[in-house]
């Protein structure tokens, strides 16, 4: 590549990829909102969003992966924008994390406390809830005909504990794969990014075993009142994001085997290997205030 060229910022051409991937982000959601709803099409609307969205993926993934292949990426600015964008993200990911995790502090520091009478909240015990005792998680509900609570907490020692390891340990194997790229330690960096794959894999066949076993042996659902509730949204979309990242790695495992990067112009792994420490730091968070605390 000539001095000119790789100096120059490269502007792709018009692309219709946004509005693909915006439409797909509708029916997607209007889909699951309508199908929780009981609305015939809801599922039939969510499932043709969610196969455009991985189609808008697949193919914008795919030109921006031909672009650097190209050598139109190699340039200052453009890894800075590249960047920026997955910081913003980043950023985004947290917001979205916050909301929920938001919620459930609410529960439990300001909702429980003033519907047990705490401090200065005696009225509305009396009023609202004489008979509930503040405890957490909370197995009973004000109508159990309508809301059946769970039989029993989930067990922190057990499945979760044991994927709170696996992720950090797959934190680890990343970075070693991280090292490997800049020192040009090929079959090491093939190997521990081979690692980090069947770690994210272990972690969510571990996560399908645990929700059978609060579907079927505890009575733990979304319908369960509020632990059900935050337990699932909390854990579900944190494995839909391990899900998300697992894919990526394996992707870059790929791009890896096609020696697509090198110690100097890589960020497409940076990338993904951010977007994989910040899903083990949300676990970690989400360990200590859902299944120990």
């Amino acid at each position: 590549m000539n001095e000119k060229k790789s100096k120059a910022y490269y502007l792709p051409t018009p692309s219709s990829w946004p509005l693909k991937g915006s439409i797909a982000l509708i029916c997607t959601t209007l889909g699951a909102a309508n199908w929780l709803h009981d609305v015939s099409f809801g599922p039939y609307l969510m499932f043709f969003g969610l196969v455009m969205l991985f189609y808008m993926i697949y193919g914008w993934f795919g030109l921006v992966i031909q672009e650097n292949r190209m050598g139109l990426l190699e340039n200052q600015q453009v890894d800075r924008s590249f960047r920026w964008g997955m910081c913003w993200f980043i950023f985004s990911e947290v917001m979205f994390f916050g909301a929920f995790f938001g919620a459930l502090f609410y529960v439990r520091i300001i909702a429980l406390p003033a519907l047990g009478g705490v401090h200065s909240h005696i009225i509305t015990h009396i009023l609202l809830w004489p008979s509930f005792h503040l405890t957490w998680p909370l197995l009973n509900n004000p109508n159990p005909s309508v809301y059946v609570g769970p039989q029993s907490v989930m067990n922190t020692w057990g499945i979760p504990a044991l994927n709170t390891l696996i992720l950090l340990t797959s934190g680890a194997t990343i970075t070693v794969a991280h090292w490997s790229l800049l020192k040009n330690h090929r079959k090491t960096m093939l190997l521990f990014q081979l690692f980090t794959v069947l770690l994210g894999i272990a972690f969510l066949i571990m996560q399908a075993h645990e929700y059978g076993e609060a579907y079927f042996h505890k009575g733990l659902t979304l319908a369960s009142g509020i632990y059900g509730t935050t337990f699932f949204m909390l854990t579900g979309f944190h494995g839909l994001h391990v899900t998300i990242g697992t894919i990526g790695l394996i992707v870059i495992l790929y791009r890896m085997l096609k020696k697509d990067f090198d110690d100097h112009h890589h960020f497409a792994f940076e990338a993904v290997s951010w977007y994989w420490h910040f899903v083990d730091v949300v676990w970690l968070v989400l360990f200590v205030f859902v299944y120990w605390l």
